[in-house]
């Protein structure tokens, strides 16, 4: 595992990112040696010239003490890739963020999650239908993912927030660098109950490049992406392009067909690239999602021996075949049947069709496997 300062390090080079990071860590095996690295050995790393010389001049003008004591003093938890606090779903795009600069908490229960995005001219319509399913959504457990943005952005967060559920900002600034700056006291108030989230350094100002990057990182946390409003050319199309990419579910509520904000979301349906949705119901069952209260009490429960442990810490919200649990176990498959059988009886895992399963709550520091002398009572 890689010290941190040298995630961080790379992660404030401007012309090196996650694709090249990972690049330099599969040449050096080490970031910390690719820091060090001679000339030479960069020069044949397979870096272009610009991200060459970018590196060499980084490397010489930064103090990475000082940048870790900024980062301490700002309240803020570097989470990196390679750490076991990352977000699996995150993890599990095609091009994760190295870097993820955390201000709040994160918690296992911010897995179930559905992304809220939409115009920020946002009509009285488009507000109170987001305010309405996110509501719902919060209510039954689910966190709510969006950009802090003017319009449904910002709607959506304050609806969780109002049903007392969590909510996650992901910024296209440094989280230090609230934007827009009339929304401070939201952020304030995500704090409380969510986090902040952003894969830039501290200190980055909300420049329009920044925010179709960060735009994957919302999808990319999330089980499916809801859309609310938005023209043709709205920002907020890159998310559901990004969930459409990562493979995750993706939802437009209908809007007027004469009001220009709606154009995009009802073409987006037509076409078929995302699902009709008109209420939280919709989306929870599309998601496998209508028994989360439920479910989370499964946390609690213990497998009763070592092969529920080991298919337990394979298994997770998202659909995998029996024959590739045996594969990735080396159970054989009629042990991995039976014992799939009796762990859905107990609720802890569901068969949600042709074979495959799913975990019945997120996998968690409590599921270990019970010492012998227990097991053998």
């Amino acid at each position: 595992m890689t010290d941190t300062r040298y995630w961080i390090a790379f992660n404030l080079v401007p012309h090196i990112g996650p694709a090249k990071t990972q690049r330099l860590l599969d040449r050096f095996g080490d970031l910390k040696a690719a820091w060090h690295a001679s000339h030479f050995e960069l020069a044949t790393a397979g870096l272009d010239k610009r991200a060459y010389d970018s590196l060499l001049e980084t490397r010489q003008k930064i103090n990475l003490d000082v940048e870790l004591e900024k980062i301490a003093r700002a309240g803020v938890r570097v989470v990196t890739l390679d750490a076991p606090t990352y977000p699996r779903l995150l993890k599990n795009i095609s091009n994760p963020p190295c870097v993820l600069y955390v201000k709040g908490d994160i918690i296992s229960d911010d897995e179930w999650a559905v992304a809220v995005v939409g115009t920020r001219r946002a009509s009285v319509y488009g507000k109170e239908v987001t305010h309405r399913i996110v509501t719902d959504l919060a209510r039954n457990h689910v966190t709510i993912v969006s950009g802090l943005a003017r319009g449904i952005d910002a709607e959506a967060h304050r609806a969780a927030l109002e049903a007392h559920g969590r909510t996650i900002a992901v910024l296209g600034s440094g989280v230090d660098v609230i934007y827009p700056p009339e929304h401070k006291a939201l952020a304030e108030d995500i704090l409380k109950h969510g986090a902040l989230i952003s894969e830039y350094p501290l200190g980055t100002k909300p420049e329009a490049g920044n925010f179709p990057p960060r735009n994957r990182i919302i999808s990319g946390l999330s089980l499916g992406t809801l859309i609310v409003e938005g023209d043709e050319s709205t920002g907020a199309r890159i998310t559901i392009e990004d969930a459409l990419e990562q493979g995750r579910e993706t939802f437009a509520v209908p809007g007027n067909i004469y009001h220009r904000e709606s154009r995009g979301t009802n073409k987006m349906i037509q076409r078929g690239e995302v699902k009709l949705v008109t209420c939280a119901l919709d989306i929870l069952e599309e998601l496998n999602l209508t028994m989360v209260e439920a479910q989370q009490q499964v946390q609690a429960v213990l497998p009763e021996n070592e092969t529920e442990s080991t298919l337990l810490k394979i298994l997770s919200t998202e659909p995998i075949h029996i024959d590739e649990l045996g594969r990735q176990t080396a159970i054989p498959i009629s042990m991995v049947s039976s014992t799939l059988t009796m762990m859905e009886l107990k609720g802890l895992v569901r068969q949600v069709g042709g074979m495959k399963y799913v975990m019945a709550r997120e996998n968690e520091e409590k599921y270990k496997t019970m010492p012998n002398e227990q097991m053998n009572k």
